[in-house]
């Protein structure tokens, strides 16, 4: 077989095709190839951090164990961790995180009947005011842009300006002349 083990681990069927059929299986069962889902997770102070690993090779894991680097295992529901395990997959949920507790490695392992194997993921968490930043540039740049505006708008000439509020009355002027004379020549027909 080419490839990776844990691609060609699993239960294979062979299936005679006689009078009766027969049927025969066979099992192919290497150790735990674990993986991590994302290798770096990023989570925002006071949020929850979710970490994952899986393994897609057989047979399924019988035990997960989550690892701080450097520290004893983490016991579900203590503190602020919660750890979901369900055959090839667990997940470590880390409540309200905190940036100088939470922030570095974890490590997953899995043990299955061929023995273990694990993956480490790296967390980190960012200030919540890290996700402002982009927000306050956006802020200031409109700012900036009002200002330029405004300042432009002042020192235009008056030149200018009255320019423009010539052109808008002039027509004004003359309707009303035009309406004035309109009237008379109603009333002298009259």
């Amino acid at each position: 077989m080419e490839g990776k083990a844990e691609d060609h681990s699993g239960v294979y069927e062979c299936i005679y095709e006689t009078d009766p059929v027969a049927r025969g299986s066979v099992l192919i069962e290497v150790q735990p190839q674990i993986v991590a889902y994302k290798k770096s997770e990023h989570g925002n102070e006071g949020d929850t951090g979710v970490l994952t690993c899986k393994c897609p090779s057989y047979p399924p894991v019988d035990t997960w164990a989550w690892f701080r680097k450097g520290q004893e295992p983490i016991v579900n529901g203590t503190g602020r961790h919660i750890i979901k395990s369900s055959g090839n997959k667990t997940e470590l949920r880390i409540l309200k995180l905190n940036i100088e507790e939470d922030t570095g490695d974890y490590h997953c392992n899995g043990t299955n009947l061929k023995g273990s194997g694990g993956a480490t993921v790296n967390l980190r968490v960012r200030s919540r005011l890290a996700a402002l930043w982009p927000f306050l540039g956006i802020v200031a740049e409109v700012l900036v842009l009002v200002t330029i505006i405004f300042i432009y708008e002042k020192r235009r000439k008056p030149d200018e300006v009255l320019d423009d509020d010539d052109g808008g009355s002039a027509p004004l002027k003359s309707n009303a002349t035009n309406h004035k004379d309109k009237n008379v020549r109603q009333r002298n027909a009259n």
